[in-house]
């Protein structure tokens, strides 16, 4: 006896529209797919950031009223470095261990990176390090991407994609730059290529996180460059000549922070009292001074370069203070003191580079950051949001002669260079940064 054949549901005959939809749209799936993982990421990642920002603003303010707390950073760079040493020596990599991750998959980050990261910060900043808020955010949106990437049982190279599109959801809703976000999540772990299969999640996640982090109303820093004159060769002249300063700025930054943090670890060999003696450090620096100029975010400082004129050692004191508390063992982040270091070193090169000083700040505020970090295009577009898009032509030239200026030299040392800069360089490719 013979079984009757079953039928097929309408829904996959190959003459359904369903099906007829696919073979002629065979993204579709992929974008809805991607659309969910995504909004899903999104709504976690900008509403982190969000409360990321205010927790930020909260510590700051604390801080500036009263000022007495950094006296007691020694004592809380002791506390952090306890709490990475005990609980947190998995996740103690930070942004390397991302993109580590993202070039090589093993196991899956642990969550606890979120609220480590988040804690240190809050308390680094709560006491006087001079750090940024990057690489928190970065933290926080790839924890919270690997948790998912668990829960839908992704395989390895949707884990991949799914991390990079967490740290552009990160990057691009901690700064209010979707765009720039999106691209920097791109460029960031492979020096000279992107990967495109991962574009549509990594701007999607940038776009909607962003959106989700204004939805919760929290304000970010707007910048404004008063006069930007008409290109010309001259002024093309003026700009390279600035950016060979940015970038070989950049490259000392990075050269400084691997030679301090190697220092820190050669001479005291249990972790948790680097932070205790960057601190003290930190701490003595403050009031030999006499300012808070220097610690924190620094954003007073970044806002007054793009309009007056500052001391021409702005920069550099930036920079020791920078290095000795992130090498120390203190968290946050590099990206704002870079753009610290870079507005106010354009603000210094005006007294001798024929530009207006607003512009030269401005680019210097990306140059920099592009250089250390290594994603020209991300910092190109991130001036464009930031200062709009008449600034374009001088910040894609700052930001492209910085990066090539800074040599093989990154903040992040688990980079690894897919294409070299040039023909020098030609020897280098497949490497990471930290082998060379």
């Amino acid at each position: 006896m013979s079984v009757p054949n079953q039928e097929m549901s309408p829904i996959h005959t190959k003459k359904s529209p369903l099906f007829l939809f696919n073979q002629k749209f065979p993204s579709s799936r992929y974008v809805i797919k991607w659309l969910f993982l995504c909004g899903v990421l999104a709504i976690c990642v900008g509403s982190a950031s969000a409360f990321f920002l205010i927790s930020l603003q909260w510590a700051t303010e604390l801080r500036e009223s009263q000022p007495w707390l950094i006296a007691l950073l020694p004592v809380a760079g002791l506390l952090i470095g306890l709490l990475y040493y005990h609980f947190g020596k998995e996740v103690e990599a930070g942004n390397n261990l991302l993109i580590d991750t993202i070039h090589n998959p093993k196991e899956f980050i642990r969550f606890r990176m979120a609220p480590f990261v988040l804690i240190g910060t809050i308390t680094t900043h709560v006491f006087g390090g001079s750090a940024g808020r990057e690489g928190t955010a970065l933290q926080m949106a790839g924890a919270i991407g690997e948790q998912f990437s668990r829960l839908f049982k992704l395989n390895v190279n949707d884990r991949k994609i799914l991390l990079i599109s967490a740290v552009s959801a990160g990057f691009g809703s901690v700064f209010g730059t979707p765009l720039a976000g999106a691209v920097f999540g791109l460029e960031v772990f492979l020096i000279g290529r992107l990967r495109y299969d991962a574009i549509f999640p990594a701007f999607m996640s940038a776009i909607l996180a962003s959106l989700v982090t204004d939805a919760w109303d929290v304000a970010h820093t707007h910048y404004h460059i008063s006069l930007i004159p008409k290109v010309s060769l001259l002024s093309i002249l003026y700009s390279i000549a600035a950016a060979i300063a940015f970038g070989i700025t950049a490259a000392v930054f990075s050269k400084a922070m691997a030679i301090c943090s190697g220092f820190f670890k050669s001479v005291i060999r249990y972790a948790p009292l680097r932070p205790f003696a960057g601190g003290i450090m930190v701490a003595l620096g403050v009031w030999l001074i006499g300012t808070t100029k220097y610690i924190g975010l620094g954003i007073p400082t970044i806002l007054l370069s793009f309009d007056q004129n500052l001391p021409p050692y702005d920069f550099l004191l930036k920079i020791i203070f920078t290095v000795i508390t992130l090498s120390a063992g203190f968290k946050g982040g590099e990206v704002t003191p870079l753009f610290f270091i870079g507005a106010t070193l354009g603000n210094a090169l005006s007294f001798i580079i024929p530009l207006p000083v607003g512009l030269l700040a401005g680019m210097g505020f990306v140059a920099v950051f592009a250089g250390a970090t290594n994603t020209p295009l991300a910092c190109t577009l991130m001036a464009i949001e930031l200062f709009g898009a008449e600034c374009g032509v001088y910040a894609a030239i700052a930001c492209v002669i910085a990066y090539l200026f800074s040599g093989n030299n990154s903040i992040y040392h688990a980079q690894v260079i897919g294409e070299p800069k040039n023909l020098v360089f030609k020897d280098y490719s497949g490497k990471k940064i930290k082998d060379l």
